[in-house]
This record gives C-alpha cells, sequence and structure tokens, in this order.
C-alpha cells in the first residue's frame, strides 16, 4: 500500500473517532509531509472522476502531493475538518460537494476558522467548488443523454438500463434522471460511471465544478 492511500487510510480512522482514532492520529501526522494539499470530496465517484480528470491532463495528484479523501457523506464535513484543517493537520484544503449540502461545508469551515460570512463566491476562492444536484447530474449534462447512452452500452449494461427503464417509477421520468438514478443503483456503479463519463467528456464540456476544483490543487 502506498504512503498516500495508507495517510487517507489513517485520515478516515482518525475522524471516525473510536478506540483506533489515536494510533490513526499518529500515522497519519507522521504521513502527513509527504502531503501538500487535501482535497475533501462527498464519495468515491468524485474521488474517481477527479483522479480521472487530472490524468487525462497529464497529472498525477499523488505523486503531486495531492490527496483526495472521500468523506462518506457531507455531513461528515465536520470530523474530516477537525483532523485536516486548523485544529488538526493544518493542510490547505480544498474540496467539492453538492450544493444542498453547501450548508454543511460552509458552517463547518467558518467553525474551525477558514472564513467568516462565506457565500458561494467566498467558498471557491478557498477552493471549494458546488454541483447543482450532484457530480453524475454535472457529468450526464455535459457529455449528453445520447452520449451517456454509448457510454451505458460501450459498459454492456445496456440491457440492465433498458430493464431499469421500464420499472414503473422509472417509465415517466425524463431520460437525465433516468441515466442519474441507474448509477446509483448498484455498489460501484456510480465510480465505474463517473471513469467512463470523465473519459468522455469533449474537452471543451468539463463542468465547472470539477474543472475549476483541479485548476486550484
Amino acid at each position: 500500500m502506498d504512503e498516500l492511500r495508507r495517510f487517507r487510510r489513517a485520515l478516515t480512522a482518525w475522524a471516525a473517532g473510536g478506540a483506533e482514532a489515536g494510533s490513526a492520529a499518529a500515522l497519519a501526522r507522521e504521513l502527513a509531509g509527504g502531503v501538500r494539499t487535501i482535497v475533501l470530496v462527498e464519495g468515491n465517484s468524485d474521488q474517481v472522476a477527479l483522479e480521472a480528470l487530472a490524468t487525462r491532463h497529464g497529472r498525477d495528484l499523488g505523486a503531486e502531493g495531492v490527496a483526495v479523501v472521500p468523506l462518506g457523506g457531507a455531513t461528515n464535513i465536520g470530523r474530516f475538518l477537525d483532523v485536516c484543517g486548523p485544529p488538526g493537520l493544518g493542510l490547505p484544503l480544498a474540496g467539492l460537494c453538492d450544493m444542498g449540502e453547501e450548508r454543511h461545508f460552509r458552517r463547518h469551515l467558518e467553525r474551525v476558522g477558514l472564513g467568516s460570512g462565506l457565500t458561494h463566491a467566498g467558498l471557491e476562492i478557498l477552493g471549494f467548488h458546488m454541483c447543482v444536484a450532484d457530480l453524475e447530474d454535472e457529468l450526464i449534462r455535459a457529455v449528453g443523454a445520447e452520449g451517456v447512452r454509448q457510454v451505458i452500452d460501450a459498459q454492456g449494461e445496456t440491457r440492465p438500463f433498458h430493464t431499469f427503464q421500464g420499472q414503473p417509477a422509472q417509465r415517466e421520468r425524463p431520460l437525465e434522471h433516468q441515466l442519474r438514478r441507474f448509477m446509483g443503483t448498484h455498489s460501484g456503479r456510480k465510480a465505474l460511471y463517473a471513469q467512463a463519463l470523465v473519459a468522455h467528456l469533449p474537452p471543451d464540456r468539463v463542468p465547472r465544478p470539477l474543472e475549476r476544483l483541479l485548476t486550484h490543487v
């Protein structure tokens, strides 16, 4: 296991608290010397998308000392800011979340001393960027519904998608909504399509929050 992965695991255990938090904190501090920036994202699919976009731009975030850390849900932002931010490691931070969760990020960033009266623009200056609904929605709009269908076909999932569309709860929904919901139906599917859709993105259609975040770090 490389040092950045060990760092991420130690950070997650430290933020979770419990009996292992002390040893995890000591390990995270030991490994933090190789970390330049921590990027806090809501889930694994966000991590996959950002790292895949970086690769498209010829960048290796790990080699640059950028640790992309999934929170396991936006409501965990407070715990991670306590261990990553001024109360803990004091490392430079950036992040990505859904607009509906912006209030959690703003409140805890202000609580740990990383801003006061933060606006949406103020969050972006700090390096925290917001997706309108979620990252899947951003990628679907950027690639376009027909492009997403091509990606689904390339993944060998056209039949499962058609079966999903035939479910009573989905039949009358817009195609874009069906595509977004389909990506969340199985464990690991969001991450699979995050990588596949980033690979399919036209160069001039990269979602703004993803592009701005990568530029920031």
